[in-house]
Parts: structure tokens; sequence; C-alpha cells
């Protein structure tokens, strides 16, 4: 270690870390504060401090790494986040990730607005990287705050849930060939599961007439009692593994078959919409729907709310016209 002087002033020259660590120099205009400067960072080394963590060299990409080894994996979607924040990484050019400024991501966004994503799509990429910087700020992996923290995500307009009449259905039903889409289609009209939860349906999950969903969206479990004739057809149906892959292929198919038109995105979901929809509309509650249909949030369930008979009726009997 050493303290001399240049033309520039008194720099400090030294590893606080030993012989193999970081070397730091830095240059003051006075000798007394080089040597105070000294003095602090060998303190700091003593103590097992780095001398300058502000200074993380890090790529986001590795952050990434380690944020995927330490939790990502465990998420239910933790291989698809992985693959999306390394493409996202990549086409920030990989800054150092304390360096990643608000404005880099907003331009970022913009770009992939422009190219044609939708903004639900721009809104999870957002969630993702908050998700990185957020658990390893909480960890301490990094001692620098998330650099995008102040971006708001965008608002999304709700968007149309369409749900089939009792004639659509019957059509539907008699259109469907395939017998394990027939089947699954009967099973999402009578539970509102999705279509992905009744396809991966073993039989030891019906019983004393009702079905229990497994890996559901939530990670939670889930038992909605069904008929005695809808338990019976699924008993006779087979036992095991119910059904194998191929049946939402054949529910399309047989969807464009039919003369039902359903906004853009939807298709085996207005099965579950229109379970909840026709529920609401028999005088259905609201908090029974959230917990057959496994909403983690009655927020997200008040969106069939305005098919209730009763819902702000209030309005006929208490506007003041009613009174004149």
């Amino acid at each position: 270690m050493s303290i001399k002087k240049t033309d520039k002033g008194w720099q400090v020259d030294c590893r606080p870390d030993g012989r193999d660590g970081k070397r730091v120099r830095r240059t003051f205009p006075t000798k007394a504060e080089a040597t105070r400067y000294e003095s602090f960072i060998m303190g700091q080394a003593a103590q097992g401090k780095d001398w300058n963590p502000s200074r993380d060299p890090r790529r986001l990409s590795q952050l990434i790494d380690i944020w995927h080894i330490a939790h990502g994996q465990t998420l239910r979607d933790g291989k698809r986040r992985l693959t999306a924040l390394k493409t996202i990484a990549t086409a920030l050019a990989d800054p150092a990730a304390r360096t990643l400024k608000a404005a880099q991501f907003l331009e970022y966004r913009a770009t992939r607005l422009d190219s044609g994503i939708s903004p639900k799509t721009a809104n999870n990429e957002l969630t993702y990287l908050n998700a990185v910087y957020n658990e390893l700020h909480r960890t301490k992996v990094i001692d620098y705050p998330n650099p995008l923290a102040g971006i708001r995500p965008i608002a999304i307009r709700q968007k149309e849930l369409a749900y089939l009449t009792h004639d659509q259905i019957t059509e539907l039903l008699d259109t469907l060939q395939h017998p394990g889409a027939h089947l699954i289609t009967k099973i999402s009209l009578s539970t509102g599961c999705r279509w992905g939860e009744a396809e991966g349906l073993h039989s030891r999950q019906i019983r004393n007439s009702q079905i229990t969903f497994t890996d559901t969206k939530s990670g939670k479990n889930r038992s909605v009692p069904i008929s005695k004739a809808l338990e019976s057809e699924i008993k006779a149906y087979g036992k095991g593994e119910l059904f194998t892959s191929g049946t939402l292929s054949a529910f399309r198919r047989a969807l464009k078959k039919t003369s039902i038109e359903l906004p853009k995105g939807q298709a085996a979901h207005v099965l579950r919409h229109t379970f909840a929809s026709h529920f609401m509309i028999n005088g259905g509650n609201i908090i029974t729907l959230q917990r057959i249909l496994g909403h983690s949030s009655i927020t997200m369930t008040m969106r069939y709310a305005h098919l209730s008979p009763d819902h702000l009726q209030d309005a006929v009997k208490l506007n003041p016209l009613v009174s004149t």
C-alpha cells in the first residue's frame, strides 16, 4: 500500500483485500484526505466489508441466474420466466444490473409494444424484472434498490367476457365428436375449471360426487361437487389418467364448425366464463363462485357480479325520479 504525490494530487494505491484482491487507486487534493481514505478502506476490509459495494459489476444476466437458482426454479413457471428474462436482458444489451435506468426499460417496452405484443405481456415483463431485483435486494444479494420500482404497469382495459347461451352449449356439444374433448367440455361447464385442469384429471380425483382439482394455476387444490350423472359418465370413460393430449385441438376444430362467434383470444376459456356467468345469472353467491373458480382475490371474481339478478337494483328503487 502507498500514498504518493502525483501531478493531480495525493494518490492512494493499495489492495484492501490483500495481494490478490482488488487494486484501489484514488486521488485526493491533500495528503490528509488520502490518509483518511486509506485508513477507512483498510478498516472496512478488516471487517469483511466491500470497499465500494455500490460498484457491483455483475451483469443483468448474472443476477437473473442467481435469482433463478435461489428462487425462480421453485416457481411453477420458473423455466418460462427464466427464458423470458434472458431474452429481456439480451434486448437491453445486458447492462451492469446496478446501472439499468427506468428510461432504458421504458424505451425497450415502447419498442415491444410497437412490435405488436399485448400490454399484458409488457406488464408481465416488468413484473418479472421487478421480482429479480426485489428478491435479491430482500435477501441482500445486492445492496442497491430496484431501479425499476417507479415504473407503473400499463392500464389495461377490461376485456369482454363472452359466455355461451343454452342453445350454443347444445350446438357445441352436438358438434364435438372427439370423446375426450366432449367430456372435458362437460366437466368445464359443470365446474368452471380450466381446460388444462380437466385434461390432467386422474380417476382417483373423482369420488363422492365431486372432483378435486390439483396442479392448479394458484397452486392450491380445490374440490367442486358434480352431479351423479356426470360422475358416472366420467367413471365409465376410463381409469387412471383419463385424457390424452390433443383434446384442445379437437375442441377448437369443433368450435370453428359451429355458428358461435367469440372475441379474439377466447376459445376453451369461454367454458369457464360460461359456468361463472350462468352461476351468477341463476342467483349464485359471489363468494361461493370465488371458491369454486379458485380465484385468490375476489377482485377477479367481481367481473361476473353484474350478471346477478339483483346487481345494482337499488339504482331503480332509489333514483331521484322515484319520489317525483
